[in-house]
């Protein structure tokens, strides 16, 4: 009876069919409290955690970080929430928000920063699409492109 019961013919477990059961790029993954995750963590959708990521989170969407959360990993997303812990560094693509719970330890790259009172921030902040302006009679303003001054 139990034989034919995990066959490989006998289910359909490729990623499209999942994909495509689970909405396509729509579908949420979430990593919930008491669950650990450590490696690589891939997605194309929004991702919400709760419990523990050692590693590295990537997803082409949302990424949430629980308030209870602790993240030990470089992240990239689209738009990053957190309200829990994070150890490494984050590249938002669009918005990083740190609710007043948040802890960030680790540089962070983004376009749009909001960080609440009592949000904690310890690391290196570069806003991406933003050109630092040079100071006037800065000698690396005043050369063109092939490195020669200019006139």
């Amino acid at each position: 009876m139990y034989n034919n019961m995990f066959k490989k013919d006998d289910a359909a477990h490729n990623f499209e069919e999942l994909e495509s059961v689970a909405g396509g790029e729509e579908a949420e993954t979430i990593i919930a409290a008491g669950v650990r995750v450590d490696g690589n963590f891939n997605s194309r959708g929004n991702v919400m955690i709760e419990g523990i990521v050692k590693g590295s989170i990537k997803t082409d969407k949302d990424l949430t970080i629980g308030e209870k959360a602790k993240i030990f990993a470089a992240v990239s997303a689209t738009n990053v929430y957190i309200a829990g812990e994070a150890q490494g560094n984050i590249k938002a693509t669009g918005r990083l928000e740190l609710s007043p719970t948040a802890r960030i330890f680790g540089d962070v790259e983004v376009k749009t920063l909001v960080v609440a009172p009592g949000a904690v921030l310890n690391g290196k902040c570069a806003m991406i699409g933003v050109e630092v302006p040079a100071e006037e009679g800065d000698k690396e303003s005043n050369r063109n492109k092939n490195g020669k001054e200019k006139e």
